[in-house]
């Protein structure tokens, strides 16, 4: 069986009560970060952000949005990669250059730094917007996305992320893959996880004694055993990348869900913006060929406008 790139598959384990998605990002997230020229460091953490991005929005209807935004103290400040369900997706990253070691050499918790991990959910129509915050603190992606789930959500889950770059007869492109791992039991009680440290704590407090169901602790041993490189394989499709990890336990696959690069800027999007801004600031951002040049961020697209089209009478 062949998967597809640029898809995310979704899965179940009824026997360990686990469901769980595979994200394969091919053609799109080459586009993506080749657009954009990144050092390689700055694309394979920017592949990540994009691959956690498609795990965590494809599970909403059409017309509702995610988003996934971090902001840090690290050579990469801002990532922002946005998914309107149910296929578009884009990105971008703000870094230091001059920061970035020559030889791309780096290490992560420079490269993202301290800050917060962002995921903001629209769902589209009446539906209230939802914004859950974690800390990111020198560590990687994978782990702040991890703690989220342990502090906003309370559901056991496994991540793991790749990213690079991959050499095959056509060239050599980039990829990016994840896994996704939820222990989604009946009982809430199953669900529990150790509580988090809690920090000072008075003389002669006992933290709560915790046993993690073994269900979950043998979904998280098959989950674990996924390597980088079975994420990233362009021969290897999703259907039998999951049932490499979890054929022992009987694994059942749904229909994958296809992605694409796709932006949401326009022409007119960009007028509407220009005509929210004063005389005086039109004005500044006139260039030296007497136009006004607007680059999307995400998709590198720039635009020129005149600048008398936008006078105010």
């Amino acid at each position: 069986m062949t998967g597809a790139d640029d898809s995310v598959l979704p899965f179940a384990v009824a026997p360990l009560d686990l469901r769980g998605r595979l994200a394969r990002l091919g053609p799109a997230i080459d586009a993506i970060l080749s657009r954009h020229a990144y050092p390689d460091p700055v694309a394979r953490l920017l592949g990540e952000a994009a691959a956690l991005t498609v795990l965590l929005g494809s599970v909403l209807k059409s017309g509702g949005r995610f988003q996934l935004q971090t902001r840090t103290d690290g050579l990469v400040d801002m990532i922002v990669v946005d998914f309107d369900a149910p296929d578009r997706l884009r990105a971008f990253a703000r870094f230091d250059a001059a920061r970035l070691p020559p030889r791309g050499g780096v290490a992560a918790d420079a490269l993202l730094g301290r800050g917060h991990l962002a995921l903001t959910i629209e769902q589209g129509g009446e539906l209230t917007r939802y914004q859950g915050v974690a800390p990111i603190d020198g560590g990687s992606l994978e782990a702040a996305a991890r703690l989220y789930f342990q502090q906003s959500e309370q559901i056991p889950t496994f991540i793991r992320l790749a990213a690079g770059q991959v050499v095959t007869p056509a060239g050599t492109s980039w990829r990016a893959g994840g896994l996704l791992a939820q222990f989604l039991p009946h009982s809430e009680e199953r669900r529990r996880q150790a509580d988090l440290p809690p920090g000072d704590t008075p003389e002669g407090f006992q933290a709560h004694e915790w046993t993690e169901d073994e269900a979950w602790t043998e979904a998280q041993a098959f989950a674990s055993t996924v390597e980088d490189h079975e994420l990233l394989d362009p021969d290897l499709s999703s259907e039998s990348l999951a049932y490499r990890l979890f054929h022992e336990r009987g694994v059942h696959v749904f229909p994958p869900h296809p992605l694409r690069d796709a932006c949401r800027c326009s022409s007119e999007r960009v007028e509407s913006m220009l005509r929210s801004f004063s005389q005086a600031e039109r004005d500044d951002m006139i260039g030296d060929d007497g136009m006004i040049g607007v680059t999307c961020e995400f998709c590198s697209t720039l635009r020129r406008y005149n600048p008398d089209d936008f006078r105010e009478d």
